[in-house]
């Protein structure tokens, strides 16, 4: 049996694996400098218990359990695929839960599970090119979630100078420790309460474009070059 197998069916080697995915990522947080830029926009929100849509790539996903109010309860988005397992069970570790489903399997079930936590004076956090990409490129999921629950779409994401960027279809980031990173905040976005499609296009251009621009930034910021979202589909 590979490896991989033995570690999904086995709860024992899965929570060992994201204990110590989690043991790292702390790591790498406690041995490194962080900056913050735009963090009085969800702080305004926090202050005010405003419930909004956290918005994210799949690829910067690493350290964004620091990026958080570890005070407010946090629902993000997870595949029930193998990846999707592991960052439920990574993420636990810093008491962030998630939500099964994704836009191509158990899609309405956790569409109303989010809906419900926004409703319920909770947060929740998309990565809307998750899980299979294209990279960088949002899908109308976060829309549809924005347009019913009448919730601003917030974009986080981090850089630092020292990672290791990997070959997958996220181009996903992992840092490394003993460095220097930032995480930047987006200004709020608001979808409009309509089902024109083509206003609805129009916002999700937007958060597709306000998404790559604080990840431009916050690369820039560390030194780097932007990583460039994959051919739009």
């Amino acid at each position: 049996m590979k490896l991989s197998k033995r570690i999904f069916n086995s709860d024992a080697m899965r929570y060992l694996v994201c204990f110590v995915a989690a043991s790292y990522i702390r790591f790498v947080y406690l041995t490194s400098r962080w900056t913050v830029v735009g963090g009085g926009i969800p702080q305004e929100f926090w202050d005010n218990d405003r419930p909004f849509i956290m918005c994210f790539w799949h690829g910067r996903l690493f350290m964004l359990p620091y990026g958080w109010n570890r005070k407010k309860k946090i629902h993000i988005l997870a595949s029930i695929h193998r990846d999707g397992r592991l960052i439920s069970g990574t993420v636990a570790q810093f008491g962030i839960k998630t939500i099964a489903g994704s836009t191509s399997k158990g899609g309405m079930i956790a569409l109303r599970a989010m809906i419900r936590k926004l409703k319920g004076g909770e947060w929740v956090g998309i990565s809307p090119d998750g899980p299979r990409g294209p990279r960088m490129r949002a899908t109308d999921g976060i829309i549809t979630l924005a347009r019913m629950t009448k919730m601003p779409i917030i974009p986080l994401t981090y850089s630092i100078r020292r990672r290791k960027v990997l070959g997958s279809w996220d181009r996903f980031m992992v840092a490394l420790p003993f460095s220097r990173g930032t995480f930047v905040w987006g200004d709020p976005i608001t979808v409009p309460h309509t089902s024109d499609k083509d206003v609805l296009e129009k916002s999700r251009l937007e958060v597709e474009q306000a998404m790559n621009a604080v990840c431009d930034e916050a690369d820039r910021l560390c030194g780097h070059d932007p990583i460039e979202p994959a051919d739009a589909p």
